[in-house]
């Protein structure tokens, strides 16, 4: 049996198709992670986790109704280690509300979509959460809002009393951007799960 090695890097995807998917790939690449950009459903083979970054969630959908994107990337988000952001988040989510739509339907949480208002109401907050050391800085572009969690997620850290950050096993999901974020703390995060995971018999 091949051990795996801690220290070896490993690859994450990060779909980009809309968002600022070049932002997420610095981030990983400052915790010790290998980013690779995710255009074609093919791509997913050979990659150890996912970034489903923001942008506009219809837009995305459409995109991933070519041939059988959106079946191979909800077979892979049903295993594989993902992390979606803003509306990465609304893509897991099982519910999607005002107004419904379609989703991967794996992260057991329902999202409000563009909940916080229009561009001009973006806002950074510094809140507390779950991850060790300071507070968090986020940043909220249009941002969907989790309305309710089931009670096998795990809320990391809040806004205005809603879960902002949310962790149900492999999967991982921010209303916000970390990746606009001088503070590296959520990829790590994310990365520390990928590695669990590969590592897991």
């Amino acid at each position: 049996m091949t051990i795996p090695d801690s220290n070896s890097k490993l690859k994450i995807g990060v779909l980009a198709i809309q968002g600022n998917f070049a932002a997420h790939a610095r981030a990983l690449a400052e915790v010790g992670a290998e980013a690779v950009e995710v255009r074609k459903p093919e791509q997913l083979s050979g990659i150890d986790g996912l970034i489903i970054p923001g942008g506009e969630s219809t837009t995305i959908l459409k995109f991933l109704e070519r041939g059988d994107f959106f079946a191979r990337l909800q077979h892979f988000v049903q295993t594989m280690p993902t992390f979606g952001t803003c509306a990465g988040c609304i893509l897991l989510a099982k519910d999607v509300q005002k107004p419904a739509q379609r989703s991967l339907g794996v992260l057991d949480v329902t999202v409000e979509r563009n909940a916080y208002g229009r561009q001009n109401d973006s806002t950074i907050l510094l809140e507390p959460s779950a991850l060790p050391g300071e507070p968090l800085e986020m940043v909220f572009i249009r941002a969907p809002r989790i309305a309710k969690a089931a009670a096998n997620v795990e809320v990391l850290a809040r806004r205005d009393g809603d879960p902002a950050l949310v962790r149900e096993g492999h999967l991982m999901a921010a209303t916000f951007h970390p990746e606009m974020s001088g503070d590296t703390r959520v990829h790590r995060m994310f990365v520390e799960l990928v590695r669990k995971y590969k590592a897991a018999p």
